[in-house]
């Protein structure tokens, strides 16, 4: 009898989440309400921040922090070209320049050495990712940015409850950006959370999420005759709903517990990986350092190609055929046919994000990834793999 299949990923959903969600759906009230508000509040808590908005979206986040920080037309944002097209949509959605660098060969990561060659008098702002779920050392990008007043917005999407020398992701720089896609460690199915210690930005951000209007519609309704509201600014529809806030205010309780589950399957991926047939063949990813915590959204395995006879295709394909899921992360940015033709990028510009993309293979990591299926996935990756090694 063939095996069931593995996805690449599976939520983490329990009866709690579950009674959450019906809780609302019976309260009468769905959209941003009570529920959002206490999202934002236990969420600021827990990265330690001072303040938390609730969005749709980390693209929405993304946006919502470099409208406040007042990205626009002739302003450049320098970002990875390894990461997701978010990223850079929304500089251009701006009417600014992305500004597309090359990473570190290792995290994937940018890196000040490779942010200082694409710095012209019009960067405004720097778009680091923490890639992978692992926090990115951003001291010397923090110390360099105080000096010039340039921006430090984090992507922080892959990396909640990931923390470095004590602090969470997306708290580093000006303002951080999560997210709650279905796939993240936390979820809500989708959505996102812009935090910040800035309380301007903040205030923006809380504007500018709801069409620039003063006053959400739970206040409107909840407040006896507070029917009236003002226009002051033409914002954007990237509110949350307590739908989502419900969902979320249970994932998070229970963040630290998946992201241990998500830990220990790391762990025994490491442990195969160490071993035959795999020895030679694979580039395991970078692990968090000291007391640090590492989130683990995704684990990003590399391809020795210049030692197998197949390329990365070829191996997924085997997998899938195999019953086992799996992705990429990311196809760069520059390789893309619209920030080729407009901006002129080819693909030797980004010599490293080029060459890694080209063997990036990452495996399911999931809190419910049963020992049983990872020790199917290892055995048929390990036979893949050995049959495919150059003689």
């Amino acid at each position: 009898m063939k095996p069931s299949p593995i996805p690449f990923h599976r939520p983490s959903i329990t009866d709690e989440e579950r009674r959450a969600v019906m809780e609302v759906l019976e309260s009468g009230w769905l959209t941003m309400g009570e529920r959002t508000i206490e999202f934002e509040r236990q969420f600021a808590e827990f990265v330690s921040a001072r303040h938390a908005v609730a969005v749709n979206s980390a693209t929405a986040a993304l946006h919502l922090a470099l409208e406040a920080v007042g990205v626009g037309p002739s302003d450049e944002v320098i970002l990875p070209t390894y990461t997701f097209a978010a990223c850079a949509e929304v500089v251009v959605h701006l009417g600014a320049t992305p500004v597309l660098a090359d990473v570190d060969p290792s995290t994937l990561d940018l890196t000040i050495d490779t942010i200082l060659p694409r710095v012209t008098p019009r960067t405004k702002a720097v778009l680091p990712v923490h890639f992978g779920g692992r926090v990115s050392d951003l001291g010397p990008i923090l110390e360099w940015a105080a000096a010039r007043e340039v921006a430090v917005i984090e992507d922080a999407a892959h990396a909640l409850p990931a923390t470095r020398n004590g602090r969470h992701a997306g708290t580093l720089g000006r303002a951080g950006a999560f997210s709650f896609y279905a796939t993240k460690p936390v979820t809500t199915g989708e959505g996102g959370m812009l935090v910040t210690d800035d309380e301007t930005l903040a205030d923006r951000a809380r504007l500018m999420r709801l069409h620039g209007t003063s006053r959400h519609a739970w206040r409107r309704y909840v407040d006896a005759g507070a029917w009236h509201y003002d226009i002051e600014a033409a914002g954007f529809k990237y509110n949350t709903t307590d739908l989502a806030a419900a969902l979320g205010l249970v994932q998070l309780r229970r963040a630290e517990q998946m992201r241990q589950a998500r830990a220990a399957v790391a762990t025994l991926y490491n442990a195969a990986m160490a071993e035959p047939p795999f020895v030679g063949l694979v580039q395991t990813p970078p692990g968090a350092d000291g007391e640090d915590r590492h989130a683990w959204h995704l684990y990003p395995l590399r391809l020795n190609l210049e030692r197998l006879v197949v390329d990365r295709a070829d191996v997924i394909r085997s997998l899938t055929a195999a019953g086992v899921g799996t992705s990429v992360h990311f196809i760069p940015l520059h390789l893309h046919p619209y920030y080729r033709q407009r901006f002129g990028y080819q693909p030797a510009d980004l010599p490293v994000a080029t060459r890694e993309y080209e063997r990036e293979l990452s495996l399911p990591i999931y809190p419910d990834l049963q020992p049983t299926e990872q020790e199917r996935i290892t055995s048929v990756l390990g036979r893949i793999l050995s049959e495919a090694r150059r003689s």
